[in-house]
């Protein structure tokens, strides 16, 4: 019996329990918790409840509430697609209870704009020692592009020596202004200054102060945007030939002239300020006001184009490739009612687990996806949705 935990209850959520009740020779027994338990069992009727069999609430930021809960359950693995800030604290729980762990974003503090691996690291030899894995980052981006770069390393290349990211989503949701994911943790992201590897050490830029034009297939040509993303810190170290890697993301003028407006005001910041006797961070207030995420899915139009463009050697010559996914935001919607952003980290999640609960990918310790072997996770993305197409011979776009 492969008895699984769900934490949280977003949009991302919603396709991890919807993907993993459709696959009950897999994930058995479903048990979903939140913060907000009536987000859970409107996902349990959603799912069936003959699928997801309990739900609960909990506070993830509090390891014994967690332990309580997870010794209740007794699940063979915890899905954590809460907050990244909660990921610690649930890492935590694991360990005290037994049971393996997998997430979908690295671990950040709530009161700084930082994320790092190695926080999530510092894990490694409590995990190994206690007999239990710990996978991290098993989305899109990271996730999916981590998977990528290591298919292109095993069946392409001898060596890899550049690596660009490129994320765009050519959808149209009708709103002035809204986030794909979690509003609070998507500007934290963008607004921090950009990072990228090169010639073995890391390289500062102000935000969203590069640019790129880019054809994305399936979609055309976007503006998009040098950032730092975590996947970076972890391909880098698993794949010491990399003499350049980076990560660019698509935004549209207006959604970078609203989100100008809105840190020129100060509604960005995290930092907390007394209103009405209260203690409130801006960015935390504009969440509240700014569209949920997981409405944006009905009518939402258009397709995501996610990929690496990598640069390496084979027998001696240098060749380019470009592994990518369209993902269709209507067609995301009519499986399981979410948009495709959400739909491309819930689904590799789902795939994560299963190959964990599968044997497939186990081994005790805290991994990254590039430290598997990438072939069954490749094969499943064309299985259960997320199907990618490999570009061979081509001129990068980029320049050295």
């Amino acid at each position: 019996m492969s008895r699984v935990l769900i934490i949280g209850a977003g949009g991302v959520s919603s396709v991890v329990v919807k993907k993993c009740a459709m696959l009950p020779e897999y994930f058995s027994e479903i048990h979903l918790a939140s913060r907000t338990v009536s987000k859970c069992e409107k996902l349990q009727e959603e799912a069936g409840k003959d699928r997801v069999v309990g739900v609960y609430s909990v506070d993830a930021d509090n390891v014994p509430e967690l332990v309580e809960l997870i010794n209740k359950v007794k699940p063979s693995l915890v899905i954590n697609v809460a907050l990244p800030y909660q990921d610690l604290t649930i890492m935590d729980a694991c360990l005290e209870t037994g049971v393996h762990y997998l997430d979908t974003a690295n671990y950040e503090p709530k009161d700084e704009a930082k994320f790092q691996y190695s926080w999530q690291w510092a894990y490694q030899d409590r995990f190994k020692e206690a007999g239990l894995m710990a996978l991290l980052g098993s989305g899109f981006d990271p996730g999916v592009t981590n998977v990528y770069t290591a298919y292109a390393a095993k069946h392409y290349f001898d060596e890899i020596h550049y690596l660009d990211i490129v994320d765009c989503n050519g959808g149209d949701h009708g709103q002035a202004f809204a986030t794909n994911f979690n509003p609070e943790i998507n500007i934290r992201e963008i607004t921090q200054r950009g990072k990228y590897w090169e010639n073995g050490e890391w390289h500062e830029t102000d935000p969203i102060s590069v640019r790129k034009d880019l054809d994305y297939p399936g979609v055309g040509v976007r503006a998009s945007y040098l950032l730092f993303h975590e996947e970076l810190e972890s391909l880098v170290k698993h794949f010491p030939t990399l003499k350049r890697a980076r990560f660019w993301m698509t935004f549209g003028d207006a959604y970078l002239n609203h989100l100008r407006v809105l840190e020129g005001i100060g509604m960005t910041s995290i930092e907390p300020i007394d209103y009405n006797g209260q203690k409130i961070a801006p960015l935390e207030f504009l969440k509240a006001v700014l569209p949920n995420p997981g409405s944006l899915a009905e009518g939402y139009e258009g397709k995501t184009c996610i990929g690496t463009y990598i640069t390496g050697m084979k027998d001696g010559k240098e060749k380019t490739i470009f592994i990518y996914n369209n993902c269709d935001h209507a067609v995301c919607y009519e499986e399981v009612g979410a948009q495709a952003v959400s739909y491309t980290t819930g689904v590799p999640a789902m795939i994560g687990a299963m190959l964990m609960l599968e044997n497939i990918w186990m081994k005790p310790g805290v991994w990254n996806m590039e430290q598997f072997d990438p072939d069954p996770m490749m094969e499943r993305l064309n299985q259960y949705g997320l199907p990618w197409q490999v570009v061979e011979n081509i001129e990068s776009p980029f320049t050295r």
